[in-house]
């Protein structure tokens, strides 16, 4: 079943180019496509409901893409989704875009907050300076309850008890540092 496929301008404009052409090549069309279908591929393997603000067209085929398990089928939808951003303005496209990098941005920002914490309460746990160093960056923490949490965390480690404190130690540094995140059980793997 052979098919030729007639590949449409994006913007077909009027005005000739350095080369005296009236349109894009074939080339330039092509890189766009597949510009549009990664952009597509990018919104598929994010998590649900995370861009709210999607044309509903493009909305229902990423849902439907997400949901398809079969490598032929998730392809061919894959290709569908393509063509219905093509079908986008180019506000649309760059609003997903906007939106995609937003995303990405603050899942880097939040992982190096959560990965600071961690480090921070690893030199907590192994050096005892550590603690005065951290209450001297951090003049309004509770010193107090931070030496009473690394004392049962660390005896915690030496028993191979469940790690109670030592998560409590995590929300301690993390409310000490003045990071607000709502999802406080990001440490729970720990």
């Amino acid at each position: 079943m052979n098919r030729k496929i007639r590949i449409q301008p994006i913007d077909a404009s009027n005005e000739a180019d350095d080369n005296g052409y009236d349109r894009p090549s074939k080339s330039q069309l092509k890189r766009e496509m597949h510009a549009l279908q990664e952009l597509g591929q990018a919104l598929i393997e994010l998590p649900k409901n995370t861009l709210k603000h999607m044309p509903e067209a493009l909305d229902d085929a990423v849902r439907e893409a997400r949901r398809i398990t079969d490598h032929e089928g998730k392809r061919q939808q894959l290709q569908y989704v393509g063509k219905v951003m093509r079908s986008l303005t180019e506000d649309e496209v760059a609003a997903l875009r906007t939106a995609l990098n937003t995303h990405r941005g603050v899942n880097k920002s939040e992982t190096a907050r959560l990965h600071w914490i961690e480090r921070a309460r690893e030199q907590l746990l192994d050096k005892d300076e550590a603690l005065t160093d951290f209450i001297q960056k951090h003049p309004g923490v509770d010193a107090q309850e931070g030496r009473t949490l690394i004392r049962n965390a660390r005896k915690e480690r030496q028993q191979q008890k469940p790690p109670r404190y030592y998560r409590e130690l995590f929300q301690w540094i993390k409310n000490a540092a003045g990071v607000t995140n709502e999802e406080s059980d990001d440490d729970d793997h720990a």
